[in-house]
């Protein structure tokens, strides 16, 4: 067993508001936790209009499978056409035995 943590920052070239930047990290982090049933949560930039800081934990049964599924995440993300992939950190961290 291996949990896979990750850290992503988008750029949202389009959001002039708090309540704009909401509306897409609100709708993207939902999409991403129904399809892929992580956990996840925005966890930085909250005070900015275009940007913002995402962090994702799950459990896979192999390292191998762990990066499948951040690859399917990532792939996810890079099909929202209202914001950018800026920065993306996968790390697989195995179980201590």
């Amino acid at each position: 067993m291996v949990v896979g943590v990750s850290v992503f920052e988008l750029h949202l070239p389009g959001s002039r508001s708090l309540k704009q930047k909401r509306k897409v990290v609100k709708g993207l982090v939902d999409r991403i936790h129904r399809r892929f049933r992580v956990s996840i949560a925005e966890t930085g930039h909250q005070d900015l209009h275009q940007r913002a800081e995402i962090s994702i934990a799950a459990v896979a049964r192999s390292p191998s499978e762990g990066q499948r599924l951040m690859d399917s995440i990532r792939d996810l993300i890079d099909t929202e056409a209202e914001a950018m992939l800026t920065y993306w950190q996968p790390e697989m961290l195995e179980e201590l035995r």
